[in-house]
């Protein structure tokens, strides 16, 4: 959509902000997605919209959307406030450059054996295809994600809040009072389920099971973790309801976005400054101290890290607890992630064309070589056959490169963060187990082998390469260790109610006036922004 989004607001009175909410319930009782249904029939149509019509239209929805969610998440008493929030961000967003493209094939997977399936954002389409693949696969799959619809108030609320909250436990308190304290205590059977027994118990097709289990990777799980068939659940019902939307003009385009609403409001930014230590007196936060000798001081001091970086070298020992700086101590790190990226003279022209426009695939031999891969890789292997993840945004964004031309995105999420030898045997671990630009280049090379066999002009089109090892992110972060991109395994341990540690209560840390923020922190690792939102909240009301 063309223009700027610009909303404006007057005249709303309590009694109409109440109106507003109950009907935004009724629809969402009803299952009923207004914005959806609009903006799809524009799709359906192709009908081009100019773009004050666009803006109004998405303002609209904005609006209705914001107070539904507002009220749902908020509490009546602070609605106002929540949805001031969202419509002020979104308007200094857009307004800053910040646009978003979809489609309405978000995923999909392809097997060894050229089989594919593809997910797309209409649920009716979905249950019909896997119907067909195996009878009562696609009711199976409508299931699954009916448990998220019936359960998302307690579900979000406990991957969208802080845990050690009264508004937590006034929801857990009401929930036992309508539901008993059986059927409460029932959720968190299927919930801890692992994505294999959720796959194995209820689908036949090993396509069907292919396309759902890769993506307990993204959630830096294996499809035998805990938990792994609630996050496979959670985010097929989310591709489903909001696909795979891509920043227009590259990732880039949300930090120039955000730097320019911080500046604007008076912040500063400095970046490629090393912050050598948390400066603390009289056991409060004072403010930081870089290592090229410069000071600032402040009230707060919010840090995005790993506890290992905050309690091992940024806060002196004598200011927190010896039980604290143990346990960060013995915080874990999970797999390793590798990327390879690839500017293309052309699009890429997959075997099966119905692929061409999927945003993000997943090349693998299913739920056995998902789960195959990651004994792999946590064993210290190079996988014999790892997921292979393709994400294609030309498909959806042209502009992300020359004309005629394309880009190609390729994660490895199977990766070992120390190498102690290679599953094909083919590549020689080094003795000290670290990642070298050889066997970057190698894997790499091995990677690309596999993935032309199902795109035939992917070598001729290669015009620039470039190859990030585990090894390679950790030195380009330090946060993420080994290379491991979700800052911390998120293993049953370390979730929920005990992440980042279990001796500290959501992002508050013993030190007065230090907050700690980010993927090793509640709700764990994702772009969603909620930790910092939380702290923001807790600041806000002192």
């Amino acid at each position: 959509m063309a223009g700027q989004l610009i909303v404006s607001i007057s005249g709303i009175r309590d009694r109409t902000l109440g109106d507003v909410a109950d009907f935004c319930t009724e629809l969402d009782a009803r299952q009923i997605a207004a914005s959806l249904l609009v903006t799809g029939l524009l799709v359906v149509s192709r009908l081009r919209v100019p773009g004050l019509v666009a803006a109004l239209v998405v303002g609209v929805f904005a609006v209705f959307h914001g107070v539904a969610h507002g009220y749902e998440l908020a509490g009546d008493d602070s609605a106002w406030w929540t949805l001031a929030g969202m419509l002020t961000a979104t308007v200094l967003l857009h307004s800053a450059g910040l646009a978003y493209v979809n489609n309405a094939t978000p995923t999909g997977v392809l097997l060894p054996d050229g089989r594919s399936f593809v997910l797309r954002t209409n649920r009716d389409e979905n249950v019909r295809a896997m119907n067909a693949l195996a009878a009562g696969d696609g009711d199976a799959y409508r299931a699954g994600i009916g448990f998220v619809e019936q359960n998302a108030e307690l579900i979000f609320a406990l991957l969208g809040n802080e845990l050690w909250s009264s508004q937590i436990g006034k929801m857990m308190l009401g929930r036992v009072w309508k539901q008993g304290a059986h059927e409460t205590l029932g959720f968190f059977s299927p919930a801890m389920q692992s994505a294999r027994a959720w796959l194995d118990t209820h689908f036949k097709s090993d396509l069907v099971k292919a396309v759902l289990a890769p993506w307990v990777l993204h959630t830096g799980l294996g499809p035998e973790s805990p938990m792994s068939a609630l996050m496979a659940q959670v985010i097929a019902f989310t591709l489903e309801g909001v696909g795979l939307p891509l920043v227009k003009g590259g990732n880039a385009r949300t930090v120039d976005a955000f730097k320019a609403v911080i500046e604007q409001a008076g912040g500063e930014l400095h970046v490629n400054a090393d912050v050598a230590e948390i400066l603390i007196a009289g056991g409060k936060a004072q403010g930081v101290r870089c290592t090229d000798g410069r000071q600032w001081q402040a009230k707060n001091v919010i840090c995005n890290v790993t506890p290992t970086q905050l309690y091992g070298r940024l806060i002196p020992p004598a200011a927190t607890p010896e039980p604290i700086r143990q346990q960060a101590a013995e915080y874990r790190y999970g797999k390793g992630n590798m990327q390879i990226h690839l500017a293309l003279s052309q699009p890429p022209q997959w075997n099966d064309a119905q692929l061409n426009d999927v945003v993000y695939l997943h090349l693998t031999p299913g739920l056995e070589g998902v789960s195959r891969a990651v004994n792999e890789a946590e064993r210290g292997l190079l996988p014999a056959e790892g997921t292979i993840v393709v994400c294609h945004p030309t498909a959806l964004d042209a502009s992300r490169a020359p004309a005629g031309g394309a880009v190609l995105w390729i994660q490895l999420p199977e990766c070992p963060r120390v190498i102690k030898g290679d599953a094909l045997g083919e590549i020689a671990a080094p003795a000290d187990g670290r990642w070298t630009p050889e066997i970057r280049e190698r894997y790499a090379g091995r990677i690309l082998e596999r993935l032309a066999r199902f795109i035939p002009n992917l070598q001729a089109s290669i015009v620039g390469r470039s190859v990030i090892s585990p090894g390679d992110l950790e030195r380009l972060n330090m946060n993420l260790v080994g290379g491991d991109p979700y800052s911390g395994e998120c293993s049953v341990d370390q979730y929920m109610f005990w992440r980042p540690l279990r001796g500290t209560k959501d992002h508050a840390t013993p030190v007065k006036h230090l907050w700690h923020i980010g993927a090793s922190t509640h709700p764990g690792p994702g772009l969603g922004g909620a930790s910092g939102f939380h702290v923001a909240n807790a600041l806000a009301k002192k």
